[in-house]
């Protein structure tokens, strides 16, 4: 696809109502697929299709398609319906246990049986009244049992109806049912055979049982989710004319001016204008310690104002904030299948037809081979039941489910699902340098004083720093920024000073009062402090060129045209940087660095984390970047690319799989198949536990989904298997599949 198409479509999601097992899947993809320039991804753990179209389609239309494949759909709208639980289905739960209940009881205690038998037949007798052609108590199971199958049933029926062409689990659990009922209805009126009226009510009992815990289970699965989505805000207190208004969220605009009380959310992603507070954003950035905010301070939409009264001005609103985007990004996720989820699908759309082929084959096989019509029928439900494909379906999606919704609460946000099963495959990593195994933020990394011996100006150190503050405290280059900084937090002080002057590429300048003598106070570069002052003593000689072997940069003050001082400042490494590499080598994936950095920086750094210098690229375009990103795919490596800026953005899509720092570039995160949103680079390690751990998971939901029918359907065929066993057994191991992926809810860090 090229780039131009890319930008002409548009994201739509849809919820899906009536889908059952992964055949219901394929068959609406399908039907949406049909709708000109549609490519849906349906999922079946959040009853949602994910949809790209043109931009300007009209919604209507899939939603009709939808439809048309026998099934209803809606916009999807701020997600939570994904994680609803039906109060319905709970009642429906609650009347097939009280009528099938009895039911059991009276088919499966024979001596109670009779019992009722002899005394149902002997108050008719009394009455006058003509028994039933067979036993009495059967009509009272058929009774009971009509009900639940029937009524209770009727959505599996009205699903089986709609996919008569297209069979799904449904046809084969309706058919099962509805069989066994009808058989029991003709061998109590005949007297020919036993009836099975349990079976179908129990069938019916069970799948129910079974998609109210599922409901249950995949709440649970996506309230990491559903927690991320309630962040935001719902109203919104504006500024307007000098009064408050409280109105919905969806009113706020660009540039309103928004009060945020203790206690409450901030709405929207913007600017404090007004007041001093500390806000928890802990949940959308990891970091663990309230942060400290006043004027000029940026705020996210969903970070929690602790302590006092703010007023922000609304700078993104509405899909375009940051918690939009991280919510935007998982949800699209859920909807991507990994090649492992699509393998699954395929199998399930052939699975039901095959299955029925080999119910009317045992059916046939058993009468063929002089059995009686009731054990025929019987080995014949038991197969439609056992075979039905419900953990198959529920393998992969629940799991990734799960997966996302964790790995959002985790500071991990999947743009694609397919990166967990690249994940596991990595050998290589690339990291960028600067934002990345760097904070980015310019930083003081060493002053030093020279010991001039008493051949300088006669002041101290004291009064030295405090002229250094004072000056640099009305520049904004950042290196500057990073020496006030720094002397602000060791509480040094700031002087009047007079004749200020700033020179681009040069430094400032300006006259200061020491004592009773007024001097000139010169900070700027080596080479323009060299040409304003007299030779530079030894000291700051070799403080220069140790800074420079570093990569750093070099700020010297003077004061009447003599250096005194150095401020090496510099990009400070991440503290966890080296961990991160380390922990990477005992997954035997090797590091590599590419820098546009200098060769020194670029080594100091490989240095500092442990990548060898073998394997640092300095001084690198963003060409470069990607031809060594091809090279190493093309000798058989799969490569990990982590970044943060736009030039990292090419060779982030180049690689098998990407990473971008939630603090670096919209260009970078919107090219990565993994935002990393936290500020450390443990993250991504992160990221590999989660993506290792939900792949393990899916392979067992898998292997558990295959091993069942595998055995299940010989039993089965064999006439081993009662059809109500068979349904709890069906119903238990899609519940199992569903707990299992539950499992990725337990710690992901080593």
């Amino acid at each position: 696809m090229s780039e131009a198409e890319v930008v002409d479509l548009e994201q739509i999601d849809l919820s899906i109502s009536g889908m059952t097992c992964s055949s219901c899947v394929g068959r609406v993809e399908k039907s949406i697929n049909e709708v000109p320039g549609a490519r849906a991804s349906v999922n079946l753990a959040t009853n949602s299709a994910h949809i790209l179209i043109p931009r300007g389609a009209n919604p209507k239309d899939l939603i009709a398609a939808v439809g048309k494949a026998g099934y209803s759909a809606k916009l999807r709208g701020d997600g939570y319906e994904s994680f609803s639980h039906s109060r319905a289905m709970g009642f429906r739960l609650s009347s097939a246990i009280l009528l099938t209940i009895p039911v059991i009881t009276l088919s499966m205690w024979h001596q109670l049986h009779q019992g009722v038998d002899r005394f149902i037949l002997t108050q008719l007798d009394t009455l006058n009244i003509p028994a039933p052609l067979y036993s009495p108590t059967g009509w009272l199971v058929i009774a009971l049992s009509a009900p639940v199958v029937l009524l209770i049933g009727w959505p599996i029926h009205r699903a089986a109806i709609k996919n008569l062409t297209h069979p799904s689990m449904d046809n084969l659990i309706s058919l099962g049912s509805i069989t066994a009922l009808s058989w029991s209805i003709y061998a109590n009126s005949t007297g020919n055979g036993d009836i099975y009226s349990e079976v179908g009510a129990s069938v019916v009992t069970f799948i129910v049982l079974g998609r109210y815990l599922e409901s249950r289970a995949k709440r649970k699965a996506g309230s990491s989710l559903a927690h991320l989505l309630s962040l935001a805000p719902k109203q919104v207190i504006i500024i307007r004319g000098g009064a408050e208004v409280a109105t919905p969220i969806s009113n706020l605009v660009i540039g309103d001016h928004c009060l945020v009380r203790a206690g409450q959310a901030i709405p929207t992603d913007g600017m404090v204008i007004q007041g001093s507070s500390a806000i928890d954003s802990s949940l959308l950035t990891g970091e663990s310690l309230p942060i400290d905010v006043g004027p000029g301070s940026s705020v996210v939409a969903g970070a929690l104002n602790l302590n006092s009264p703010i007023t922000i001005a609304a700078r993104r609103v509405g899909s375009d904030t940051e918690l939009a985007r991280i919510t935007k990004m998982v949800l699209a996720a859920q909807g991507e299948k990994a090649p492992i989820q699509r393998l699954a699908d395929k199998i399930s759309n052939v699975f039901v037809p095959i299955v029925i082929a080999l119910a009317i084959a045992t059916f046939a096989a058993w009468y063929g081979l002089g059995n009686s019509l009731t054990d025929s029928m019987v080995a014949a439900v038991a197969l439609l039941i056992i075979a039905c494909p419900c953990a198959l379906g529920l393998a992969t999606p629940v799991a990734l489910l799960v997966a996302s919704g964790r790995g959002a609460t985790d500071g991990v946000v999947l743009r694609k699902s397919s990166a967990l099963e690249v994940a596991t495959e990595i050998d290589t990593a690339i990291f960028d340098k600067t934002g990345t195994l760097t904070t980015g933020a310019m930083e003081v990394q060493n002053i030093a004083i020279a010991d001039l011996g008493g051949s300088g100006p006669k002041i101290s150190t004291s009064d030295l720093l405090v002229a250094v503050h004072s000056l640099e405290h009305e520049s904004s280059h950042p290196i500057a920024v990073a020496i006030a900084k720094n002397l602000r937090e060791q509480g040094i002080a700031r002087r009047r000073f007079t004749d200020f002057i700033e020179s681009a590429g040069m430094g400032i300048a300006a006259r200061m009062q020491f004592g009773e003598q007024q001097m000139p106070v010169l900070i700027g570069t080596p080479a323009s402090i060299r040409r304003a002052t007299v030779s530079l003593h030894p000291q700051l000689e070799d403080a220069i060129s140790s800074a420079l072997a570093r990569g750093n940069s070099v700020a010297l003050a003077a004061v009447d045209g003599v250096a005194m001082a150095l401020f090496e400042v510099g990009d400070s490494l991440r503290v966890d940087a080296r961990e991160t590499i380390a922990a990477l080598k005992t997954r035997n994936i090797q590091s590599w660095l590419m820098s546009g950095d200098s060769q020194e920086a670029a080594r100091e750094i490989a240095e500092q984390v442990g990548i060898p210098i073998g394997n640092v690229i300095a001084q690198a375009t963003p060409d470069q970047k990607i031809a060594k990103v091809k090279e190493l795919r093309s000798s058989g490596k799969k490569v990990l690319m982590i970044g943060d800026g736009i030039n990292d953005a090419a060779a982030l899509s180049e690689a098998d799989l990407s990473m971008a720092l939630g603090t670096g570039t919209d260009t970078a995160i919107s090219s990565a198949d993994i935002t990393l949103m936290r500020a450390t680079l443990a993250t991504a390690i992160t990221a590999l536990n989660l993506s290792a751990k939900t792949l393990r998971i899916i392979r067992v939901n898998l292997g558990w989904a295959f091993i069942y029918n595998v055995i299940g359907i010989p039993i089965a065929a064999l006439g081993l298997l009662n059809p109500m066993y068979a349904a709890a057994a069906m119903a238990a191991s899609s519940l199992l599949v569903v707990l299992n992926s539950l499992r990725l809810n337990g710690a992901l860090k080593d």
